[in-house]
């Protein structure tokens, strides 16, 4: 199943083949479609990060803040590092990052749009549409398979 974990390791044992350092990596959810998704949301968002670099360089601060935002999620997930917090919901938490992301997203993109129409900026706010909609996508995802099924 995707997702399923190999029974922890004791410390004195070597790392196996795709650990590094103590995390085992889950090449299963990086396949998956979830991890799919996250890593458009990554590329996107960096996209939009160098857009908004050449165009409007004071709104670049928000892209990057999702860069690192989506990529510690995706580290978090791959690594199976969210299961060692076992007090944090993170359906509920990736949930609000995907709508605080549309969300900022959307007031970056029109307010990149309204000062400046250039290429680069017109660009950027493609872009952040396009990523707004896959925010929203994850989102909804996220909602009808991890929080709907906790009902």
């Amino acid at each position: 199943t995707p997702g399923a974990r190999s029974p922890p390791r004791r410390q004195d044992e070597e790392p196996a083949d795709g650990e590094v350092g103590g995390f085992a990596l889950d090449k299963e959810f990086l396949r998956s479609p979830k991890g799919i998704v996250m890593g458009v949301e990554l590329g996107l968002c960096f996209l939009v990060f160098l857009l908004l670099t050449a165009s409007v360089s004071a709104y670049m601060g928000a892209a990057l803040l999702e860069i690192l935002v989506t990529l510690t999620f995706l580290g978090l997930r791959a690594t199976y590092y969210h299961e060692r917090l076992t007090r944090v919901n993170w359906p509920c938490l990736d949930f609000l990052r995907c709508i605080s992301a549309a969300i900022i997203f959307i007031v970056v993109g029109f307010a990149v749009i309204a000062t400046n129409h250039g290429g680069s900026a017109v660009s950027a706010f493609v872009f952040s549409l396009i990523l707004i909609g896959i925010f929203c996508l994850d989102a909804y995802k996220t909602y009808q398979a991890e929080m709907r099924s906790e009902e």
